[in-house]
């Protein structure tokens, strides 16, 4: 009987979040989204440096999977376009407090624009689909927002970048500097924000 009433109570708890969410007023959602950028910004301040790829490690990738969730699509599309058009404009918050445009003319700046997709993809799952916030299928979005919508255009732009550099640059040393190294780090990431999420989501609408 106890289990059963705990359980309602979080189910009560999920849903006037996510209620307050959906009604809450456009200056506050506003404000949210640009928390969020910062957020990713710090995030972005934790990198370890891959002696093979110009591409760092980073806690960005979790921040923008969360991005979409936690505000919903526009919001979370809003969120990450903050963090890219104030990045570019001059805010240090982009890896090793870097600003301006060169900050997503890296290695890494294709990434970037997948944190836009990434968060659209779960924002949009997740507001429009109940079912897809159970704990399996909360996973499964999280890997597609990851190694889809954030993978494809971060590889684009790593190939981009390293076409600078050499003649040639095959699929095998675009997977093993753009990919490769991030598999369990993203991994880890992946699990976090879906047990995250599929904690605070409601599962019945």
């Amino acid at each position: 009987i106890t289990m059963f009433i705990n359980v309602n109570k979080l189910h009560e708890v999920q849903n006037s979040w996510y209620d307050w969410r959906n009604n809450a007023s456009t200056a506050t959602m506003v404000a949210l989204s640009f928390v969020f950028a910062c957020f990713t910004g710090i995030m972005a301040q934790v990198a370890i440096t891959v002696p093979w790829s110009p591409v760092l490690i980073t806690f960005q990738t979790f921040a923008a999977l969360m991005a979409g969730t936690m505000l919903g699509k526009k919001y979370g599309v809003f969120s990450m376009l903050l963090y890219l058009v104030l990045g570019v404009a001059g805010v240090p918050w982009f890896t090793n407090m870097h600003g301006g445009i060169e900050g997503i003319l890296t290695a890494s700046g294709g990434y970037i624009f997948g944190f836009i997709f990434a968060a659209a993809f779960t924002g949009y799952v997740f507001d429009t689909y109940s079912s897809a916030r159970k704990p399996m299928q909360t996973v499964l979005v999280m890997l597609i927002a990851n190694w889809v919508f954030i993978y494809i255009p971060g590889l684009i732009g790593l190939y981009m970048f390293m076409s600078q550099k050499m003649a040639v640059v095959s699929l095998g040393q675009l997977l093993l500097a753009g990919v490769v190294p991030f598999v369990f780090g993203d991994t880890l990431k992946v699990l976090l924000a879906s047990g995250i999420s599929t904690s605070i989501l409601p599962k019945e609408e």
